[in-house]
């Protein structure tokens, strides 16, 4: 074969090659269609809107540094290469003050930005800090179990198991617990995410502005059934969450100790359930049950145990907990 025929045919493999690279990226592109729905950057609610500001704000201030470090170490390794002479050659330079207050000096107001926007975030949203509203909050009690999520309306005497139901516009008041191993609740388009521990009572709340049906899971590995611990959170009118109430106080199921034995027991991919009727103080014993205390009980120190008109409660320990998050 004569050199030009070898060359057109190694141009033609080539360009075939280049070709194929492409086609083999564009193939990879409908994969990255479901980062459209990144669901902690489509909150539903304010405490989500504000947690997705702050990662937006503190992801942009810090590539401020590096996004100019990329390119200056690109620029650094074409403009320095071996084969450009006309680069300045200076073998014996060791420092210079004007770089070096560049490089301390912008890092240094950016720390510094951070950690006044972290601090004053870090209150604001607090969960266990309640929001200010109009409408009175809804309590829930929630129990991580054996991989399932156990959710109490006492003011509504109702419960579920794998089913959360919020009025839209409506704060959520969340007292969380576990019956066993450590978890964690996590509805990521509504907000934090709140560990919940045998023995030891949490807070959260959470509203949701937007009628719907977001995921709700756990978010901490708990054993072989963890990745089953899912649930639907559903924002609904006042009237649909009338209407659902009237649903569950029409199951027939009575949620008391020897029912909730049973739910102990671990399931993978539990059924939702409904209760039509539930035991009085079923969250505080499951809380005393390993020597823990509901944290409404606690008395600040150097009280008597008992002494109900000194009793605070964690939710909200100063007057500063009633802004809204």
């Amino acid at each position: 074969m004569n050199p030009a025929t070898q060359h057109a045919r190694r141009t033609t493999l080539a360009g075939r090659a280049r070709a194929a690279r492409w086609l083999g990226t564009a193939a990879l592109l409908p994969l990255l269609t479901g980062c459209s729905s990144l669901e902690l950057f489509n909150p539903m609610g304010s405490i989500a809107e504000q947690e997705m500001q702050l990662i937006l704000v503190c992801t942009g201030l810090m590539l401020l540094v590096v996004i100019p470090v990329i390119l200056l170490t690109l620029y650094f390794a074409w403009r320095y290469r071996e084969g450009n002479t006309t680069a300045t050659y200076a073998p014996d330079w060791s420092h210079s003050t004007a770089i070096e207050v560049v490089i301390w000096t912008i890092p240094c107001l950016i720390i510094v930005v951070l950690a006044v926007l972290i601090w004053k975030s870090t209150h604001a949203l607090d969960p266990y800090r309640p929001i200010a509203s109009d409408k009175a909050p809804l309590r829930v009690e929630v129990v991580a179990l054996n991989w399932k999520w156990l959710f109490i309306y006492p003011d509504h005497n109702v419960a579920t198991v794998n089913e959360l139901v919020m009025p839209v516009d409506t704060p959520v008041a969340f007292k969380l617990t576990s019956e066993s191993m450590m978890n964690a609740f996590f509805v990521p388009q509504l907000g934090s995410m709140v560990y919940t521990m045998a023995g030891m009572q949490t807070r959260l709340h959470l509203i949701g502005h937007t009628p719907g049906t977001y995921a709700g899971m756990s978010s901490a590995y708990s054993g072989a059934g963890f990745s089953d611990m899912k649930f639907p959170a559903r924002v609904v009118t006042d009237a649909d969450f009338a209407r659902w109430l009237a649903q569950a106080r029409s199951s027939g199921d009575h949620l008391g100790a020897t029912r909730l034995a049973e739910l102990e027991t671990p399931t993978h991919g539990s059924p939702l359930l409904r209760f039509s009727a539930v035991d009085s103080g079923l969250f505080d014993s499951i809380v005393r049950r390993h020597g823990g205390m509901p944290d409404d009980e606690i008395c600040l120190p150097g009280e008597a145990p008992g002494a109900k008109t000194q009793l605070v409660s964690l939710a909200a320990p100063a007057a500063s907990r009633t802004a809204e998050n």
